[in-house]
């Protein structure tokens, strides 16, 4: 049920406000039965908004949030709390929602291959998590229902450091609403998200704010973002995407090596790319020529890509031209999210790929769950639209943190990375799990790999899982029921 009173009135001396205040924030609330992982159980929905203010007082923005609390529960303050958020940055949270953690989700083939059109498939997720943990689900603002409120601007909101304060302060507002100050806690992101998640919890950790994770799942990980930026003199994302470039030449059988040699495989490529590819490009034009036409010959291998084009490239490989160059003589096009999707462009000839085949693949079945699931299961009723990405938000996004006043502001990338490594220092008990698929060129594995490497994370405390797939993992359904797993054991500690 909801409710849409406007609560504007009159001021304390009795004479009309100026302004009205935003009417009071609408929430429904729906109770549901499911099985997961052969238990089963009562839960509650409470889809709906929440008002958040400034340190003044004033309003600053309306978060729209699906919990999932598990009914009957004889202890809640024991009970684990999850907040999952996508990323973006501008996306809502509809992927994790309707494709892997909610309680029904939408299936689509899983081999690659587009979902076509309706109607779609929405099944009971026995997978879903909440016989171990509630699950919040965030739309930051500007997307989904959620927006700014009051004088605040959406441009506003839309920023590393905004956006993770927003969600912050979210958060212990729903602690404390819910009364779960003392249930273990957990943030799950995905893309951007697990940017977003590890600045999120850099925050609510630091300083006296006191609200310490336990876990992390970090989903298709980007902390650092000089490992994905393809710009001229920055060897690192070259480096960064070779593994995942090999991982999709094996896929294609561009790689003679059988199925069962392709992690052997991979590891000769991660040294490759370390002891031998990443001297080469910090060389330049001071590389000998032996030493080139040797990197050269490896390179090709390696990528499937021809060597004369290699050579013309200087060694480089842009994620786009490689999804357009790698099956050019067959007409296919690959996807950008994950290279097993394949598609057609208008012509042959062109350097860069039309669009990103895994995206428009499954797009219409994901916005269409979302919308039927929320009119049909949920009843929520809204006098606007589900907003599925905001690409206003991601043009206008500020990537600066924290500014000091005291110091210039220099040209620069964002990198969180050294925020998780503070928060593994100063919070014993976090565990972290990062998931990554292996045919990801938005968030490849080995630039995780790196990531970890050099900003003072403590490996031994991460745990990095691999599936056969790409960004969204969840739509090939044994590396679905391999990340429910992990999750699973990330929350419950086996």
């Amino acid at each position: 049920m909801g409710t849409d009173k406007k609560t504007a009135g009159d001021g304390k001396d009795g004479t009309k406000q100026d302004k009205e205040p935003p009417p009071a924030p609408r929430r429904f609330v729906t109770m549901h039965e499911g099985t997961f992982r052969g238990t089963k159980l009562g839960y509650t929905v409470t889809a709906g908004e929440t008002h958040l203010v400034d340190g003044d007082g004033k309003p600053r923005a309306s978060l729209f949030t699906f919990a999932y609390v598990r009914d009957g529960m004889v202890d809640p303050a024991k009970r684990p709390v999850t907040f999952l958020f996508n990323g973006g940055p501008g996306s809502a949270s509809l992927w994790l929602h309707m494709g892997a953690f909610g309680p029904r989700r939408i299936v689509v083939p899983g081999d690659g291959t587009g979902a076509g059109v309706g109607p779609y498939e929405i099944v009971d997720n026995p997978h879903c998590p909440l016989d171990e943990t509630d699950l919040v689900f965030i739309d930051p603002v500007g997307t989904g229902f959620s927006r700014p409120l009051g004088e605040v601007k959406p441009e506003e909101a839309w920023g590393l450091d905004a956006d993770a304060g927003i969600i912050a302060d979210f958060i212990k507002r729903w602690l404390t609403e819910n009364k779960r100050w003392a249930s273990p806690r957990y943030l799950a992101g995905e893309s951007y998200g697990t940017t977003r998640a590890v600045a999120v919890a850099g925050k609510l950790q630091g300083g006296l704010a006191g609200v310490a994770f336990n876990g992390l799942a970090l989903i298709s990980v980007i902390l650092d973002f000089h490992t994905a930026r393809f710009e001229k003199g920055n060897t690192l994302p070259d480096v960064s995407y070779l593994p995942t470039y090999a991982a999709t030449a094996h896929h294609y059988g561009l790689i003679a090596e059988p199925p069962e040699e392709r992690a052997r495989l991979l590891d000769e490529v991660r040294r490759f790319a370390i002891e031998e590819y990443a001297p080469a490009l910090l060389a330049g034009s001071r590389l000998e020529p032996a030493k080139r036409k040797r990197v050269l010959k490896k390179l090709a291998r390696y990528s499937g890509l021809d060597e004369a084009w290699l050579d013309r490239s200087n060694l480089r490989i842009d994620p786009a031209r490689f999804r357009k160059e790698l099956l050019r003589e067959r007409g296919i096009v690959l996807g950008r999210f994950d290279t097993r999707y394949q598609g057609r462009d208008y012509d042959q000839v062109g350097e860069l790929p039309d669009n990103d085949p895994s995206a428009y693949a499954i797009d219409s079945a994901y916005v269409s769950a979302i919308n039927d699931y929320l009119d049909r299961t949920l009843a929520v009723e809204m006098d606007r639209p589900y907003a599925v990405f905001n690409r206003v938000a991601l043009t206008k996004w500020d990537w600066h943190g924290p500014r000091n006043e005291n110091q210039p502001s220099w040209p620069g990338y964002v990198n969180v990375a050294p925020e998780l490594g503070r928060i593994q220092r100063e919070n014993a008990g976090v565990r972290v799990l990062m998931a990554n698929g292996l045919y990801d060129l938005a968030t490849p594995f080995f630039a995780a790999e790196n990531t970890i490497a050099g900003n003072g994370i403590d490996a031994a405390r991460v745990t990095m899982r691999y599936y056969d797939a790409g960004h969204m993992m969840y739509v090939h359904e044994p590396s679905f029921d391999a990340l429910m797993t992990d999750f699973r054991a990330l929350v419950t500690g086996n």
